[in-house]
């Protein structure tokens, strides 16, 4: 039960969070701070019946403190909101590591000051709270029976009774009227509550019925018990969703989540029933399968195909080929099902940068918006939560960085407020998550100097490098353009960590400036890391695979052809220079002319660089293994997979080869060509244990 309770809570910390900053933004807005309180309570009945006392008691300060009606009128109550909402964050790691709790004073010394309300209040204020203390404060159950009687069409009354004067017995007198209506519609709430000892001279009721009000006041004027009866008919309110609630409806007043054990909330149970929390790793053992039954299912293609060379005229080759083609659309059919599974939309990930941007630009000085589009789009989970912190790097450094100051902002002829969008969308079998920011852009000039300064560089290389050549400096390790180190950025750790994780899930990063009006970061991701489309080739006659949506085009040269330049060897294709990664060694014919190689493209944003390989074994779907360090102890190889024949085939990490190269200068080939021949090695002598028999 406590596991469960970690996970919603971090739901309902983040719903908090999301009405906090709504509550920033209108000041005062009852609706927001009713809803601020469910989500508190919700938090404190789930923690006391888990056992978590210090946080559910704090939440039931702070719940019994949103419920003055002074609290939507104070000032400082989104600070006390995010507060809460950190403090209980803290506590949740403190419980689930059993460490010690942090202070809730500070929290405490707030919610004190929130309860004892505003210092000062308006004169209108006061006319209003005048006007409504006469009337009920009808309960959030209350409140919920009313939408849910006028939902099915009910009329729904407040009736009022003053109980005579005369009467010596008011609370037989509250009973009798109860008695009286109680055929003519559904009594959903009184006050005094019904069987209430309370001396009270007034009752309040509503009645939800179809009968006209004449006939509910009628029934109420009981001689010598009654002595006057006012009854109205409340207006109905349409109803309408709330982002911010749990699943709830708000109509005009915020619906209580199943949770509390409203039976008005029946009708979102049925949503809940069909929801289930399933640990990550079953549907990680699950989909292992898939793949390996992708792996029988190459076998029995491999050896249907050596068995139609062998017997071509056999009558149950067609039967048999049938078989395995409904069987491969099965197994594509349930490949792509448990991939969905493990989908989960960009939003989860998204959801956390409002908070993150208001703390940033706060802390800066700076007024920032942040905008979000494209949260539908899905991505593997894995990989939506390995990109969380370099994500998070870029947004910090955008609002530290990439936005100027409202001064400068307004001397450029900007709007004072900033804005940093985030975007995602597929792209053929990629999701392309983007961070712009409509800052200054990044100056080059600056990017130069500093790496010039920092010795990454020599003056004539600096001279040499292209635009996009310069904006690829601000990914190595330890560089920063900053002036000076805050507390945010500065330290020169962060968009190497972007790019090194990156790298790591197969993706890419790639930056575009406009001097003026901005920046924007494009990070590029496969929709998972479980099973690729891949093109097989050869290097010095090991078998070894590349994604297949990472190849641009496919070209035939000869040795001859290719030529070297400050180190690095070229080609000239179609007019322009090509830059080539060779991962074997070159040809040792005595007749270059003769040696053929083939040359891989690759796009990698703006620039092109091409593969050197012996020979194309052709394309197929993998099923990637992961393979461990003392197997293989390089980033230049991102896993193995075994083929129907039971070959193993090294799947590599463009990426890293390509920097690993760019890093280098003179024999930069025979480097990568000596790691990957021997990782290729090490692969082949342990296929045995990854489950198929040489």
């Amino acid at each position: 039960m406590r596991a469960l309770f970690f996970q919603t809570a971090q739901e309902l910390l983040q719903s908090l969070n999301e009405e906090a900053l709504k509550l920033e933004k209108n000041p005062a807005d009852a609706e927001t701070v009713r809803t601020i309180r469910r989500v508190i309570h919700t938090l404190k009945g789930d923690a006391a019946a888990c056992g978590f006392r210090e946080l559910a008691k704090v939440a039931h300060e702070l719940e019994d403190a949103l419920t003055l009606e002074s609290a939507a009128a104070h000032a400082a109550l989104a600070e006390i909101a995010f507060k809460a909402a950190d403090l209980f964050g803290a506590m949740l790691t403190s419980y689930q590591d059993q460490a010690k709790l942090p202070s809730a004073e500070p929290l405490r010394k707030m919610v004190r000051q929130l309860a004892k309300g505003p210092k000062t209040a308006t004169r209108s204020r006061k006319k209003v709270a005048a006007a409504a203390a006469g009337q009920t404060g009808w309960s959030e159950y209350a409140k919920l029976a009313i939408l849910d009687a006028q939902n099915k069409g009910k009329v729904v009354y407040q009736i009022t009774a003053q109980i005579d004067s005369n009467c010596a017995m008011p609370i037989a007198g509250r009973q009798l009227v109860l008695n009286a209506l109680g055929p003519l519609g559904d009594i959903l709430a009184t006050h005094p509550e019904a069987g209430s000892s309370a001396n009270a001279k007034q009752l309040e009721l509503l009645v939800a019925s179809q009968q006209p009000v004449d006939r509910l006041d009628a029934a109420c004027r009981i001689p010598t018990v009654i002595s006057q009866v006012t009854a109205v008919a409340l207006p109905h309110t349409a109803t309408k969703s709330s982002p911010g609630s749990e699943g709830g409806h708000e109509v005009g007043v915020p619906a209580v989540p199943a949770t509390e054990g409203n039976p008005g909330a029946a009708g979102h149970s049925t949503l809940a029933e069909s929801i289930l929390r399933v640990d990550a790793e079953r549907i990680d053992n699950v989909l292992n399968l898939v793949g390996e039954l992708i792996i029988g299912k190459s076998m029995m293609q491999q050896a249907f195909s050596e068995l139609a060379r062998f017997l071509p005229k056999e009558a149950m080759r067609t039967r048999f080929g049938d078989a395995m083609a409904f069987q491969s659309r099965v197994l594509g059919d349930l490949q792509r099902s448990v991939m969905k599974i493990r989908m989960v939309p960009v939003e989860q990930l998204f959801r956390r940068f409002p908070r993150m941007v208001r703390d940033v630009a706060k802390q800066c000085g700076k007024e920032v918006e942040l905008v979000l589009t494209g949260q539908d789009t899905d991505l593997d989970k894995s990989l939506l939560d390995a990109i969380a912190e370099p994500l998070t790097h870029l947004v910090r450094n955008a609002v530290d960085h990439g936005i100027e100051s409202a001064e400068e902002r307004l001397r450029s002829g900007k709007p004072a407020r900033g804005t940093i969008q985030l975007r995602s969308f597929h792209h053929g079998n990629q999701v392309i998550i983007e961070m712009s920011d409509n800052g200054p852009g990044i100056d080059t000039k600056k990017v130069r100097l500093k790496a010039l300064e920092k010795g990454l560089l020599t003056r004539d290389e600096a001279e040499r490098l292209s635009e996009g050549d310069i904006l690829e400096l601000v990914f190595r390790p330890g560089f920063s353009t900053a002036e000076e180190v805050t507390e945010v950025s500065g330290r020169g750790v962060g968009l190497d960590v972007v790019r090194s994780v990156l790298h790591r899930l197969k993706g890419s990063v790639e930056i575009e400036t406009r001097p003026g009006q901005g920046t924007t970061f494009r990070m590029k991701l496969p929709l998972t890391l479980a099973i690729i489309k891949a093109l097989l080739f050869r290097v010095e006659h090991r078998l070894y695979a590349i994604p297949l949506n990472t190849v641009a085009e496919i070209a035939r040269a000869h040795e001859s052809d290719v030529h070297q330049v400050d180190g690095y060897e070229v080609l000239q294709l179609r007019n322009k220079a090509l830059a080539l990664v060779r991962l074997g060694r070159p040809s040792t014919e005595k007749s270059p002319q003769a040696a053929k190689i083939f040359i891989l493209v690759m796009s990698l944003g703006e620039r092109k660089l091409g593969l050197i390989v012996d020979a194309l074994e052709g394309e197929g779907e993998l099923v990637i293994k992961a393979l461990d360090d003392e197997t293989v102890s390089t980033d230049l190889v991102s896993g193995a997979s075994i083929l129907g024949d039971g070959r193993v085939v090294l799947v590599l990490n463009l990426p890293a080869i390509i920097e690993r190269h760019a890093q280098s200068r003179a024999g930069a080939s025979a480097v990568l060509s000596g790691i990957l021949l021997t990782h290729a090695d090490r692969a082949r002598s342990v296929q045995q244990p990854m489950g198929v028999q040489p």
